[in-house]
């Protein structure tokens, strides 16, 4: 399956796993069995990474007087401690009771008292009249028997791989709802090469289920640094989305601020002091119903009041209101915020673009989206464009890339698009070649680096398809006098088959009576 292979997926494990679950659902809306899959995955995580401590203290105890039942071990080690009312195999033993809900629910409420960083996280509705408890006995077995499978299949990490394949799925057989909470996995990965998040502070106010974060600590570690080595602040207006969240950085032993709890970011920001180093972020498409007209005085408005009937450009500012003096921010946009020529709107692409903070703007394919099928753009904004020999950038100032990916990407269904590993790679990699003018050259129908001057002369517009050009063709060799010829030869055979039909069809009218 395709998803599973983007997903990292070993012969097809994650997907096997997927179509057992799904089998178990029944009747159950697809966005309301995700809490009960994934709660129980969170709740094994937990209690897995618990046991691994608890035999490691036990068979040190004659030698070093540990004690497997001292909480503070658990604490210092960053692993979430388990009271044994909640220990899977306590609760694996009763799978098949009638009561195995109630069962699940003491121990998320268990494991909620012990550890107050997931107060109010996990689903503790496991005991509904309205949830088939064999089912739920079956899902417990099928979670349980995830490390056998995992062996089998030599995948590691199973229960964070199995999370975030869940999370897709789910997002995908939610469909438009599905969206809000799940950002394609090739889009955080593109947009993660893209900004390279090595140390520093990374911050997304509209997180959904912490899929940016998740990314950002693969790229660290990948490139030989560690968790902890970037520090990370998000936001997340929906509770349930929030929560999934929680758990989502929780089972990656990711520490992260989220806020004591879900909270809209233009009405109450929680993190209003933070200059990020980093900002990655996948807000709403065309929110109307944002409460603009409660925000008319922000502070965060600096290139002007965005529009009321539309949060587009009063996402772009709040992210450049929260970004470092050398901060850059990698986010995704619709792609009429590009063109929009809407009187508050042009003026603040205007005083951006003036002001030279767009870095690079990357028109990607349609049908990357749970949510919507249409295209969409990636935004790069910086406030530091001279160059940096540190890290090697190249002096910038006054130019914007401009790269045009729409033909990108190939069909995994009749309806979803993702971009390929390879296109992730050269996509980042024309970027990083431009910043560092390491034998950039622009490529035309591809990429371009346009200055202000032209962007002017383009109305501000910010379309990468207005500069780029078209695609330059390769000679075929072929004489034009020769080529004209047989191309001629072609209309005339057209213009004869034409009047042919045309004679046939006159004919069959007049056989009907409708003779003209």
């Amino acid at each position: 399956m395709t998803l599973g292979k983007q997903n990292g997926a070993n012969l097809g494990f994650e997907d096997k796993l997927w179509q057992m679950a799904d089998k178990l659902r029944g009747h159950m809306d697809a966005a309301e069995y995700k809490h009960v899959v994934l709660g129980l995955i969170f709740l094994k995580y937990i209690s897995d990474a618990f046991q691994e401590k608890y035999e490691e203290l036990k068979a040190k105890q004659e030698t070093e007087y540990t004690d497997p039942e001292d909480r503070d071990e658990y604490l210092a080690a960053n692993i979430f401690w388990v009271p044994q009312e909640a220990r899977w195999e306590k609760i694996q033993e009763q799978a098949a009771q009638p009561t195995i809900g109630q069962v699940i629910d003491e121990a998320m409420a268990a494991i909620e008292r012990e550890n107050p960083s997931l107060k109010g996280v996990l689903p503790k509705d496991y005991s509904r009249p309205t949830l088939d408890k064999i089912r739920l006995g079956e899902l417990v077995k099928l979670v349980g028997d995830i490390d056998l499978k995992a062996k089998e299949s030599g995948v590691k990490d199973p229960l964070g791989r199995v999370y975030e394949y869940f999370l897709g799925r789910f997002a995908a057989a939610e469909g438009k709802g599905g969206g809000e909470f799940y950002t394609p996995q090739c889009v955080v990965q593109l947009l993660v090469e893209m900004i390279e998040p090595y140390k520093g502070r990374v911050y997304d106010p509209c997180c959904g289920s912490g899929g940016m974060f998740v990314q950002s600590e693969k790229f660290v570690e990948a490139h030989g640094g560690k968790i902890g080595d970037i520090a990370i602040y998000g936001q997340e207006s929906n509770p349930t989305t929030w929560r999934l969240a929680k758990m989502n950085l929780a089972i990656r032993r990711i520490d992260a601020d989220l806020g004591p709890a879900s909270a809209d970011t233009f009405h109450n920001d929680l993190h209003k002091d933070l200059k990020a180093d980093y900002l990655l972020a996948n807000p709403p498409f065309n929110m109307s119903d944002w409460g603009g007209e409660r925000l008319t005085d922000d502070q965060r408005w600096k290139y002007g009041v965005p529009p009321v009937g539309n949060a587009n450009y009063a996402w772009i500012q709040h992210f450049i209101y929260h970004l470092a003096p050398n901060g850059i921010a990698g986010f995704v946009m619709a792609n009429g915020s590009l063109s929009t020529s809407t009187k508050a709107e042009l003026a603040i692409r205007k005083g951006i673009i003036e002001d030279d903070l767009v870095d690079c703007i990357v028109a990607l394919p349609g049908q990357l989206f749970y949510t919507t099928q249409i295209p969409v753009a990636l935004w790069f904004i910086t406030r530091n464009k001279k160059a940096d020999p540190k890290r090697g950038f190249r002096d910038r100032q006054g130019e914007t890339l401009f790269i045009d990916a729409r033909r990108m990407g190939h069909l995994v269904d009749r309806v979803h698009r993702e971009l390929t590993q390879e296109e992730i790679r050269q996509i980042a990699g024309v970027y990083h070649a431009w910043k560092k003018g390491d034998g950039y050259k622009d490529k035309p129908g591809w990429w371009k680096s346009a200055t202000i001057k032209e962007i002017r002369q383009h109305g501000y517009v910010l379309t990468p398809g207005r500069y780029v050009g078209v695609e330059e063709q390769e000679d075929d060799g072929v004489p034009f006098e020769e080529k004209m010829a047989e191309l001629t030869a072609t209309l005339y055979e057209q213009f004869n088959e034409a009047r042919r039909l045309e004679a046939e069809i006159k004919k069959n009218l007049e056989v009907l009576g409708y003779g003209g």
